[in-house]
């Protein structure tokens, strides 16, 4: 079958079963950003923002996205200009091997845009769908608190920083 949906902004199609996962039909047409983990959206490496709202790529069949927005971190930032979000994580050394790291960064974002000012409790709750083998997720509660204090109150409440001419994104691919 043939889908038409955004990507990061972009009008895409792609032919894929009605049933196949969003993630498969995404990674494979070069958006790698999200991450194959567990195929049973125990994990969270998938997740991306579905018409707004945080989701797991590898739970939701293309049949069910079709037409949508789908935004993957690779639509974040920049190598030279990034999302606060991303600065955050970085700043905090909240990244190790990186493999659940677009996931949560997702998932964070997702976060802040509903809830600007998330106590430490709401965060790990938030959290608790991600999955990270390498840390210790105390970095990573840091990095979100400090990512809220960052977030300007344009992209808390959903939108994008201005453009910059800057086109390579940062996908921990």
């Amino acid at each position: 079958m043939e889908f038409t949906l955004q990507v990061n902004g972009a009008q895409i199609s792609v032919t894929a079963e009605a049933e196949e996962p969003l993630l498969d039909v995404l990674r494979r047409n070069g958006y790698t950003g999200p991450k194959r983990g567990c195929r049973s959206g125990s994990c969270g490496f998938c997740t991306v923002s579905i018409d707004g709202e945080v989701e797991k790529a590898c739970l939701r069949p293309m049949e069910t996205v079709a037409g949508s927005e789908v935004e993957t971190i690779s639509a974040l930032g920049t190598q030279s200009d990034l999302h606060p979000v991303q600065e955050a994580f970085v700043d905090n050394s909240a990244l190790q091997c990186g493999f659940c790291i677009p996931g949560m960064i997702m998932r964070t974002k997702g976060l802040l845009e509903s809830n600007p000012d998330p106590d430490r409790e709401e965060i790990r709750e938030e959290l608790s769908e991600n999955l990270c083998r390498c840390t210790g997720y105390e970095k990573i509660i840091d990095a979100v608190e400090d990512a809220a204090a960052r977030m300007p109150a344009e992209v808390a409440d959903g939108g994008l920083p201005e453009p910059t001419t800057e086109t390579e994104p940062i996908s921990n691919e």
